[in-house]
């Protein structure tokens, strides 16, 4: 069954698509009445839907029973390091199959793509518009943030989590499974990830400053986006309930 983006604020007796959504439903599906959807807000909601009717710019529906999906603990925030070419939309795209919570875009010393103050906001639409394909096509409800571009000495200043990851090739890094074990049963865990040529030596040690773990993800060096979805993927395996 097709799967579309409902705002939380168009839920109701009123139900409507509008925009993009609307258009894909009824020129590239060409959704008739009586056909049946299903909607998410973005926030862990859900339901079975019956189209009503049909105009290219709106598409009204009668919604069904409503299913709550409760967030994946922990939250997973991925800070990472804007790599070249298109390897960010792969990033994002697989990072929401793999239920984080916020993407932060990073600037630093070794990224090779200098993205302007005045195209920041463009990237960011961009990738969250990969974020929201992605939600649609594997079933998640939750629609993960993809904040905007930051420089990453500015984000290091107000980076959180009860639990902060530096993926690093640094002499000293702890292996990430170990980590992970004596963490306890964090409630936010913020990874990051670094862009093809690592972290420069000061901001690796401005980030263990800032209370980042450095972490080991093995004795091979794994591109950004390899290093990205291992430490997800570990992280929500070792607090999988």
């Amino acid at each position: 069954m097709a799967r579309f983006f409902l705002s939380p604020e168009a839920w109701g007796a009123q139900a409507r698509l509008t925009g993009d959504e609307a258009k894909h439903a009824a020129q590239v599906l060409r959704l008739r009445p009586g056909d049946r959807i299903t909607v998410f807000d973005g926030r862990g909601r859900s339901a079975a839907a019956e189209v009503l009717d049909v105009a290219r710019s709106e598409i009204r529906l009668a919604l069904g029973a409503e299913v709550i999906r409760p967030p994946l603990a922990p939250e997973i925030v991925l800070a990472q390091a804007v790599p070249k070419g298109k390897t960010m939309d792969l990033i994002v795209q697989k990072a929401v199959e793999l239920g984080v919570s916020a993407i932060q875009p990073l600037i630093t010393r070794h990224t090779v793509v200098q993205v302007e103050e005045d195209e920041a906001s463009r990237k960011s639409a961009k990738w969250q518009r990969a974020a929201l394909e992605a939600c649609k096509q594997c079933g998640q409800d939750l629609l993960p943030e993809v904040l905007p571009v930051r420089d990453f000495a500015d984000w290091l200043a107000d980076s959180s989590g009860d639990l902060k990851i530096i993926a690093s090739l640094f002499p000293g890094a702890r292996p990430l499974r170990e980590i992970l074990r004596d963490a306890g049963i964090p409630g936010r865990v913020t990874l990051l990830v670094g862009p093809e040529g690592d972290f420069s030596s000061a901001e690796g040690a401005a980030a263990v400053e800032a209370g980042f773990l450095p972490a080991s993800l093995g004795s091979i060096v794994l591109r950004a986006e390899t290093a990205a979805f291992f430490g997800i993927s570990a992280i929500r395996y070792e607090f999988m309930g």
